[in-house]
């Protein structure tokens, strides 16, 4: 990651200007204080109605921890081997999550109980519970926990994170450095920002509401109480606030919230059959546009619903729906908060005429079927479960989307293949210079006694090849 972004929370402190603020609207104008009466205003009747409804995410997790740096020495590696002396020990990080269900339903970042043994959930009022996980994805960030109440718990209502924009007052609630619950103001400072963190996501509300550790997960809230953002990441060099946070508009956070309540066990997002790239200046002029704006189509899969649409490289997509496109991540984010069933209309530029693509969103098919296979014996691939790579797979080990063959879904620990070096990921494409494009192939390759195994296996795009004995 070259710029310092930091998954935390968030919180902000903001002087000068405020609205009038009330439980509720009447209508959704904007307008400066027209007096000092105005200006003297509190938060305190929209932090009495939504505060209850923020609660703090405890995660648990049992860590080796080595006793001494000597241990790591290859000296002392020759007598204690791979597994070095060490103590496992308990360790605690604090996160902070919105109810959205009556029920016991919050929302949260999936960073906040990655790699939990234990996840306990806090209430405003002290009250402790463990909690379930019902959908989790690394991603998008978000986690869907649920504890077990008999009463109805305060929520949050989700608003429309479309509906928001740059000078908007908004307030964070969460728990930054385990002080206790705290309350933040600030204002929209972007939208649709990308390239934030290390994951797939890249369309995030900006704010200069203050975001430290122990926000993350926590509420993002517009003037009517309403939830527009879960506060994730910070701009930061030293760990604290910069005044540049980041959270996952709401929108997004609707879509998940509806796969969990379906019952899903993992969070489908829709197939397109194409790959995307950003539109620099030097692109906008080769292809006529204005402005460098959009998504440019790089490739499409043949047979693809890209291509069936009627999708061309080179084409710029603008908008959705009529909503515009600022780069390849805001044109997956709006495919994936329109929803899998729909139809997206596509604003496509191309030659300096604007055309509308229909393209249907369906979750990736699985063709050609994965015919999951673990291979055994004695040969280099023993140890490995393979697949054959279909658009679903693909999607689910996040392969590119040409990709082709046989993909390693699993490695057995200790195994040869694992000693080996293999890699969940790993494409096998050649076998003794024989191009391997099923699981059933695969198998039958390793069952040979050659005298010497000559692998090509594509690693990320990158084409490696061994030769064993």
């Amino acid at each position: 990651m070259t710029a310092p972004f930091i998954r935390l929370s968030a919180a902000a402190m903001i002087s000068g200007l405020v609205l009038t603020l009330q439980p509720a609207f009447a209508d959704d104008a904007r307008a400066v204080p027209s007096g000092q009466g105005q200006v003297m205003l509190s938060y305190a009747p929209l932090v009495k109605q939504t505060a209850p409804a923020v609660v703090n995410v405890y995660a648990e997790r049992m860590v080796e921890k080595r006793m001494s740096p000597l241990f790591s020495d290859p000296f002392f590696g020759q007598f204690f081997g791979q597994q070095m002396p060490g103590r496992s020990e308990k360790q605690t990080s604090l996160g902070s999550g919105v109810i959205v269900g009556s029920d016991g339903t919050i929302i949260t970042n999936n960073h906040v109980i990655a790699g939990a043994d234990q996840i306990k959930v806090a209430l405003s009022d002290g009250r402790e519970f463990p909690c379930t996980v019902l959908l989790k994805d690394d991603r998008y960030d978000l986690a869907v926990l649920k504890i077990d109440v008999k009463e109805a718990l305060p929520t949050i209502d989700i608003g429309n994170s479309d509906d928001v924009e740059v000078g908007d007052i908004a307030l964070a609630i969460g728990d930054p450095f385990a002080v206790g619950q705290t309350v933040t103001s600030g204002i929209i400072s972007g939208l649709a920002r990308n390239s934030v963190n290390d994951g797939e996501f890249g369309f995030f509300l900006q704010t200069d509401a203050a975001i430290n550790p122990g926000n993350s997960g926590g509420a993002l809230l517009n003037m009517k109480g309403q939830l527009i953002g879960i506060n994730t990441a910070i701009f930061s060099k030293g760990g604290g606030s910069n005044g540049i946070g980041f959270a996952i508009p709401a929108n997004m956070v609707k879509v998940f919230l509806a796969a969990a309540e379906s019952g899903e066990k993992s969070f489908e997002r829709p197939y397109v059959g194409a790959s995307f790239g950003p539109v620099s200046s030097d692109i906008a002029e080769a292809v006529g546009l204005t402005t460098p704006r959009g998504a440019i189509v790089s490739s499409v899969v043949p047979d693809g619903p890209a291509d069936k649409a009627g999708l061309k490289s080179g084409s710029v997509v603008i908008a959705v729906d009529d909503v515009p496109v600022q780069h390849p991540d805001a044109l997956l984010y709006r495919l994936t908060v329109l929803g899998l069933g729909k139809t997206a209309d596509l604003s496509v530029e191309r030659d300096g005429k604007v055309e509308h693509v229909a393209l249907p969103l369906a979750v990736a098919p699985e063709t050609p079927a994965r015919d999951s296979r673990t291979i055994d014996g004695d040969s280099p691939f023993a140890g490995l479960t393979v697949e054959n790579v279909s658009p679903r797979v693909s999607e689910e080990l996040r392969l590119p989307q040409d990709s082709a063959g046989v993909v390693v879904a699993d490695i057995a620990d200790g195994s040869t293949a694992n000693q080996l070096g293999f890699a969940k990921g790993d494409i096998i494409v050649s076998v003794n210079d024989t191009d391997i494009k099923t699981t059933k192939a695969l198998e039958k390759a390793a069952a040979d006694k050659p005298r010497y195994w000559k692998l090509t296996v594509n690693r990320g795009g990158r084409m490696i090849t061994q030769m064993f004995r």
